[in-house]
């Protein structure tokens, strides 16, 4: 098959930084058995081409980037026929793909992997937060073909709005990123380590996690907190950090790339969330994939895994958040029971389980002419 991806980002020439790793895992898949060419959106200022594991990344820039984007598939199109065109995530991306498959008459795949179903005024934050994003979302559901999403409960929020999607969740690469370790025990009198991998921004709630940590940390001295993201908040969650006296506790990383992060992952205990929403998130699968468990807020994965492979707590709940923290790292056998379920879990939902989920779809779809 001939496939076209419309994505927002997250396919640097660098293959390193500013990426998405799971996209890549998945782009490096398809590519390997279809000729896949990725449209994206935003990633340059200027428009550009490269290759990228194994696709033809077209970057379409600043300056009507919708419009440049559908007349950039049509183009490609007249060179050879696509079969599909697929976005990951809803929104511009979503209504390029449709747009473009309509007018070519054939299939269009929308992946929902954020927030665009949701309306979060106070942060403004969400696809559906204005009249224009509603339009927009409701244009793009009902124009394509099929619509996937990661995690049930995303599922069940597409489907508060009528919109039947399918489950699936965007896998890790357990060879390239995030080689498999089975969980280890915490060795006797070892200092317990966090970790929360988010960019910090109002939607990861970072303001939540570290109330949460005040509130644990003097119950388990040496105890530490690890916290790796682009800083959006001109840092804001430093100084919180240092009004709540954490600053010889937490330390802020900023941005890592997937082989930095990867032994400060593997030197946690716990991984942290404290999101308001989720779609995945996909570090729930990277550290499942190295035998760290998850505590978090009840979005996405952590809401469909616990009880068994996760601990789930409210949103915006400082107190159950630190409570459920301390029960995981006060109970090693808890721990580690949690850490083993998400660590199969992981390998079962893998970036090979996600391209064959979508190679699956796409072959029933194919030849469709709509």
């Amino acid at each position: 098959m001939k496939l076209a991806l419309v994505v927002p980002g997250g396919v640097d020439r660098s293959g390193e930084h500013r990426v998405i790793p799971a996209l890549l895992a998945l782009i490096e898949r398809l590519a390997a058995a279809h000729e896949l060419h990725v449209f994206a959106l935003r990633q340059e200022r200027w428009p550009g081409t490269w290759e990228l594991r194994g696709a033809r990344v077209h970057n379409i820039g600043r300056g009507s980037t919708r419009v440049r984007g559908v007349r950039a598939i049509l183009a490609e199109h007249r060179v050879s026929r696509f079969d599909i065109v697929q976005s990951v995530f809803s929104g511009a991306c979503g209504l390029v793909a449709v747009a473009a498959a309509r007018m070519l008459r054939i299939p269009s795949v929308v992946h929902v992997a954020g927030g665009e179903p949701v309306s979060m005024p106070d942060i403004r934050f969400g696809g559906r937060i204005s009249w224009r994003g509603r339009c927009q979302e409701a244009v793009v559901m009902k124009g394509a073909t099929a619509v996937t999403a990661a995690s049930e409960p995303e599922l069940e929020l597409l489907s508060s709005f009528g919109i039947a999607a399918r489950r699936v969740p965007l896998g890790v690469d357990r060879v390239r990123d995030w080689p498999s370790r089975e969980p280890v025990a915490r060795p006797p009198g070892e200092p317990a380590r966090l970790i929360h991998v988010a960019s910090l921004n109002r939607v990861k709630d970072q303001s939540t996690l570290l109330r949460a940590f005040a509130r644990l940390a003097p119950s388990h001295p040496g105890l530490r907190l690890d916290i790796v993201g682009e800083d959006t908040l001109g840092g804001e969650m430093q100084q919180l950090a240092l009004a709540l006296d954490l600053a010889e506790r937490v330390r802020f990383h900023g941005f890592l790339t997937q082989r930095q992060l990867h032994p400060l992952m593997q030197r946690a205990h716990v991984s942290v969330i404290s999101s308001r929403h989720e779609a995945g998130p996909i570090v729930l699968l990277e550290a499942a994939a190295v035998g760290v468990p998850t505590v978090g807020t009840a979005v996405g994965h952590i809401a469909e895994w616990a009880p068994d492979a996760a601990m789930a707590v409210p949103v915006g709940d400082c107190t159950a958040l630190a409570g459920a923290m301390h029960r995981v790292l006060s109970d090693e056998p808890l721990r580690l029971r949690l850490a083993r379920a998400a660590w199969l879990w992981a390998l079962r939902e893998d970036a090979d389980y996600t391209a064959a989920c979508f190679e699956k779809l796409y072959a029933g779809l194919a030849h469709r002419i709509l």
